[in-house]
């Protein structure tokens, strides 16, 4: 996945010179994981700008230099970091096209790895997507494999609203595979069924979406035949979609790595609630991270949702 990002950056800043990179560390560390490692080498400092350890800053630059014509595209360390800039994304980046009754746009994708699994510090793990979906005029994308980084990273660039482009540092490098070097995008909204089944449909995004994979495959050998559908894009949600998965088998199970209370599988259920509630044969089960703060990196498997919880929950609904 760091090769693909680095692969529609790269290609993103050849092909149009109003992309500029902007971030802490950035430039010549290449980023805390390496994504841009290579780019200000290839671009310049004009174009691949190290910051100051300031969040509010980097994002508010990007507010500016957008309005006044450029395709910032910033990057936050953490996702966890973005509550230092919440008050830049939010009541500005967000609202601005709205604010200016559609004078200006701000094509910004916010770029921030989340996610546990890496005994990563306090802070740098911390799932809150769900906080952001709080904050109208902002899209948001979670990629879950290599090939959708990079086709969503170039439809989010090239989207004239600001995007949070949300990567799960557990999968970083965590597979392999196949990546067209030429220019492709994934739509914005359109789900992914990453596995086919009939008994139930586990329903995750992100890092997430591998875990549900192993639970399905797990599955299997017990007979239940579980689908996997990755949401892709949590802002807009492909309502239609996840509808369509939910209503063949009638049996959901919703997976996230944000704690249980208010995260976003929340508004799956109640989407579900609305939009299926026929279709549905058993209740909609939830499986996240617990609601305390995030624990210390060796305690992080007792806390982040697991591979035998998926099963257990979806071996609770099939036998509803």
């Amino acid at each position: 996945m760091v090769e693909a990002l680095r692969s529609a950056l790269s290609s993103e800043m050849e092909r149009d010179e109003r992309v500029i990179l902007l971030g802490m560390d950035i430039g010549r560390l290449g980023g805390v994981f390496r994504v841009t490692q290579g780019l200000l080498e290839r671009f310049g400092p004009d174009r691949v700008v190290d910051m100051p350890l300031a969040e509010g800053a980097i994002v508010g630059s990007s507010i500016g230099l957008a309005i006044g014509g450029l395709i910032p595209i910033p990057e936050i360390q953490f996702l966890g970091f973005t509550h230092q800039a919440m008050h830049q994304i939010g009541p500005q980046l967000g609202r601005y096209r709205y604010r200016s009754r559609g004078r200006f746009s701000c094509p910004v994708t916010i770029r921030a790895p989340f996610g546990g699994g890496v005994r990563t510090p306090e802070f740098h793990p911390d799932a809150i997507e769900a906080q952001f979906v709080q904050q109208p005029g902002i899209k948001i994308v979670c990629p879950s494999n290599p090939y959708d980084a990079k086709g969503l990273l170039l439809e989010s660039i090239r989207d004239p609203d600001p995007v949070l482009f949300l990567e799960p540092q557990r999968l970083y490098r965590i597979e392999r595979a196949e990546v067209p070097d030429t220019d492709y995008q994934i739509p914005l909204g359109e789900s992914r069924l990453a596995h086919e089944g009939k008994d139930l449909v586990l329903v995750a995004w992100s890092a997430a979406v591998e875990l549900s994979l192993r639970a399905a495959e797990q599955l299997a050998g017990e007979g239940i035949q579980a689908a996997v559908l990755d949401l892709r894009t949590l802002v807009p949600l492909d309502v239609d979609g996840l509808v369509r998965a939910a209503s063949t088998s009638g049996r959901v199970v919703i997976v996230h790595e944000a704690p249980l209370s208010g995260g976003f599988g929340a508004e799956i259920a109640a989407t579900l609630q609305r939009e299926a509630f026929v279709a549905m044969d058993a209740p909609i089960e939830r499986v996240a991270s617990w609601d305390t703060p995030y624990p210390p990196g060796l305690l992080e498997n007792h806390f982040l949702p697991s591979v035998a919880r998926v099963v257990e929950a979806a071996r609770r609904i099939v036998a509803y």
